[in-house]
């Protein structure tokens, strides 16, 4: 049992339909209860049946909804879900009280046993990058391919526009920045995390702004939001102290699955200096750059990564092909 996996992850599930959720076309959303843990999920039926399983997993403050684009032009490869991490989206929060990246990790885990939908093509988006980094060294089986956009792994010097969100960390810094903010209305609020987010806010359409401003004014009504906001912030912090085995860098460098590593140049959250020493960490990877992405590039470029995310995946089924066939030559051999 690795140290991400608890007694009871192949525990049933119950499965109901989520209420007052945001859904795209052709999306499905419902909530999955498990032991300690009631996540919503958010699929898309595959353009066809038979096509491999993906898990999409979103970065701090976002949800399920950061990959509805990136879905969308991935339905004829992968059968795709998308889940809201504990705390965040329309996910209730843990029992446990764990936002660790190891908590996240956990809740993962526990998902993908208990729908036995491993191996899996598994998508990390900041936060999620780490926590499915995590995923991808200590449980390989479930993890047939890993994309990480803009991972939130360790840095020596982040980028000062960094540093406000890793405030939110300190005791108190919360309820200072609560303060300080009390003045402004949630369009002003979604603009600043637009400009922080986007290479360029302006690609976001009306429509999208709209239900943004809308969401955010959800999740401030929440009693829980800037707990877990604070609390999911120290848990990054506190993975970026980590040393030796634990460390999320030393856990990259044990990552068997082929990577696709996508930074942005416009990243004001983690620096494009970076996709080198990902790339150099992770054993088996491809690297996409794109220069006027900010930090979501799977929304601003959702057509880029894509096509990168099939060139991935094209490559990793030409691979296990081959394994296929000298497996079987190898074994005529011997008959």
């Amino acid at each position: 049992m690795s140290s991400t996996d608890l007694p009871g992850t192949r525990a049933s599930h119950a499965v109901t339909e989520a209420r007052d959720v945001r859904v795209g076309a052709g999306e499905e959303v419902r909530s999955v209860a498990l032991p300690g843990l009631n996540l919503t999920v958010r699929s898309r039926p595959p353009a066809r049946q038979g096509l491999p399983h993906a898990l999409y997993v979103h970065g701090l403050g976002g949800s399920s909804l950061n990959w509805s684009a990136l879905m969308a032009e991935l339905d004829d490869r992968v059968d795709g879900e998308a889940v809201d991490l504990p705390g965040f989206g329309r996910s209730a929060p843990p029992d446990d009280g764990d936002y660790s990246i190891s908590g996240h990790a956990r809740a993962v885990i526990r998902y993908l046993d208990a729908a036995r939908r491993g191996p899996v093509h598994l998508f990390g988006n900041s936060l999620g990058g780490a926590v499915v980094t995590r995923v991808a060294a200590l449980r390989p089986d479930l993890v047939r391919t890993l994309t990480l956009v803009s991972p939130a792994l360790p840095e020596l010097c982040p980028p000062l526009s960094a540093l406000p969100t890793a405030l939110l960390a300190l005791p108190g810094g919360t309820a200072l920045f609560a303060r300080l903010t009390r003045g402004w209305t949630a369009e002003r609020r979604i603009r600043e995390v637009l400009a922080l987010c986007y290479g360029d806010p302006a690609r976001v359409d009306p429509e999208g702004f709209s239900a943004a401003v809308k969401e955010y004014e959800r999740r401030l009504g929440l009693p829980y939001f800037w707990d877990v906001m604070a609390r999911t912030t120290r848990g990054v912090v506190d993975a970026y102290t980590l040393g030796g085995q634990h460390s999320l860098w030393r856990l990259a460098e044990r990552v068997l699955a082929p990577t696709l590593l996508v930074y942005g140049g416009r990243d004001k959250l983690v620096s494009f200096r970076m996709a080198h020493r990902a790339a150099v960490a992770f054993r088996d990877s491809r690297l996409l750059t794109l220069p006027d992405a900010g930090h979501v590039a799977m929304m601003e470029y959702p057509e880029a990564v894509a096509r990168a995310v099939r060139e991935l995946l094209d490559d990793n089924t030409a691979e296990r092909a081959g394994e296929d066939t000298g497996q079987g030559t190898a074994d005529a051999g011997r008959s």
